[in-house]
């Protein structure tokens, strides 16, 4: 089952900022075909038993919140964030493959 948090503006703030551990962030939108291609692989993520409890996923629809893309920087997507402890840690532009992606927290 996945565990992966829609993100606002409403629940940003107490699920990503005010989160104490690692969460990645999937800043996307349903038009994107790069963005579509990611979702499966960050399902499957989702679903690794060694990140369940450290890492959490989330997806932040571009359209929806261009306020929270404008933020943070986002110019290009799909764009994914790793915070930790609130700040951001790293960032990838564009479309990655499932190895790529558990790199990315693991590395954290």
């Amino acid at each position: 089952m996945s565990s992966i948090i829609a993100l606002t503006s409403d629940n940003f703030e107490s699920e990503v900022i005010m989160s104490p551990g690692l969460i990645l962030v999937d800043f996307w939108a349903s038009w994107c075909a790069p963005c579509r291609a990611v979702a499966p692989l960050l399902e499957r993520l989702s679903e690794e038993e060694e990140l369940s409890g450290r890492v959490k996923i989330g997806k932040l629809d571009v359209d929806a919140e261009g306020a929270l893309a404008a933020k943070y920087g986002v110019m290009s997507i799909p764009t994914i964030i790793v915070f930790s402890q609130g700040r951001e840690t790293k960032r990838q532009v564009g479309a990655r493959s499932y190895k790529e992606l558990l790199k990315l927290v693991e590395e954290v």
